[in-house]
């Protein structure tokens, strides 16, 4: 009987961890790539404790913990110094943590990893513009250099990200951009912070600056690296990085006067000067996340406001849980398509539903016009970190192993090969 193929558009997180899951189950795994190489573009990223235990799942978590920074926690603070933040994972579990680090250097480990596959083949330059449903194939069209192409699977999953073109319209509730996005650097580790902690920085709720130990990245210096945050309005982001930095340095120094040393030291350091890029966020919603021969997983089924942090972590926990509901719905190489998605949408429906939820919902605490948004954050806040039962549940949630308020996914359940 001949082997499974699936196609997987898009070679970024959710897809490259797909394409190793699929390889481990003997499927035959095609990756089709718009780029022409794989440089992911981005700064630096937080690996929660579900992120952790999918790498451990896939055997590369001493890869990210060598390259990346380990964080034990969030703290947000105010221009008085007050913590309105102050969420450890030691308060979800003793032995929980997460890793800071580069997008590229998540892509390199998941990449390598992929490697020594003989069940993984590479199509780069390939836009795939269209995908068509016949009784038991699907068969995906596009360009190739400007060449037309066309090739059959038993199975397509769309990993192409937030803007993508390719999930069917009829699955999408909602599809619209965040007001509010980032401009953002790769700089040297700060020596002045805790080097174990993602720093957040709030004046009311639009001035917000995060600071996050990166690490360092693969076939480069081991220097290890720093990824500055400041949020903005999109309609501001190119304003922002046309204008003198001494504008943006003054606001530093009035409000957090010791990082604004450092950052100074930084813009005027003519051999590593800051280099800023802009990042823009939407919010999708489906009803829907895969059905017959085809799936919508990463940030193309579900993207959302980076405020809570799970944007490469839900990527890789959609991977996991549909290579779990895989498992379960295939015998004898045959795949009982109905059983997979009932099976894929019970492990992520509710969980993405409450993280999505969450997002929007806490979004315009630190990002918005909103006179009274900073307010009632700190207040709000302040209070449920006097509350141990609360604060735990922060923890649990900053994590993202929470299924739903209630209840939350075992980390070795998805660590467990």
């Amino acid at each position: 009987m001949k082997a499974l193929r699936f196609a997987i558009i898009g070679a970024g997180t959710a897809g490259l961890a797909l394409a190793r899951m699929l390889a481990q189950q003997d499927i035959a795994v095609t990756i089709f790539e718009k780029a022409k190489t794989l440089d992911p573009i981005g700064a630096g990223l937080l690996l929660q404790p579900s992120g952790l235990a999918v790498f451990e799942h896939l055997g590369v978590l001493d890869q990210a913990i060598k390259f990346g920074a380990k964080v034990t926690g969030l703290e947000g603070q105010l221009p008085s110094g007050q913590l309105i933040v102050d969420s450890h994972y030691t308060q979800a579990n003793a032995k929980y943590f997460g890793i800071g680090i580069h997008r590229a250097t998540l892509c390199h480990i998941l990449q390598t990893a992929l490697t020594p596959s003989n069940q993984v083949q590479w199509c780069m330059q390939h836009d795939v513009i269209n995908i068509r449903h016949t009784a038991n194939e699907v068969i995906l069209t596009g360009k190739h250099q400007q060449l037309p192409f066309e090739a059959a699977f038993d199975a397509v999953i769309i990993a192409n990200g937030a803007r993508s073109t390719l999930r069917p319209s009829q699955w999408v509730k909602l599809d619209r951009p965040y007001p509010w996005g980032a401009a953002w650097s790769i700089v040297p580790e700060c020596p002045s912070l805790n080097r174990e902690i993602l720093h957040q920085f709030y004046d009311r709720a639009n001035i917000m600056m995060g600071v996050l130990p990166t690490g360092s990245i693969p076939q480069a210096n081991a220097q290890r690296l720093s990824s500055v945050f400041w949020s903005l309005p999109t309609t501001q982001l190119n304003h922002f990085l046309q204008q003198p930095k001494s504008v943006w340095l003054a606001q530093i120094q009035d409000r957090w006067p010791i990082v604004a040393e450092w950052l100074q030291q930084l813009s005027a350091d003519s051999t590593q000067p800051m280099q800023w890029l802009s990042a823009h966020y939407r919010d999708v919603v489906m009803s829907q996340y895969g059905e017959g021969r085809m799936g919508v997983i990463g940030d193309a089924a579900h993207a959302m406001s980076p405020q809570l942090g799970q944007g490469a972590n839900m990527a890789l926990l959609d991977a996991w849980a549909l290579s779990q509901a895989l498992k379960l719905a295939t015998h004898y190489r045959q795949i009982e398509w109905s059983l997979l998605w009932q099976h894929y949408h019970q492990l992520r429906r509710s969980s993405i539903f409450m993280y999505q939820s969450l997002s929007r919902l806490l979004t315009p605490l630190y990002q918005s016009e909103l006179w009274w948004a900073g307010g009632l954050r700190n207040l709000m806040f302040s209070w449920m970190y006097h509350v141990p039962y609360l604060r735990k549940e922060m923890a649990i949630t900053i994590s993202g192993l929470k299924t739903n308020l209630l209840q939350q996914i075992d980390y070795a359940e998805i660590a467990k090969k």
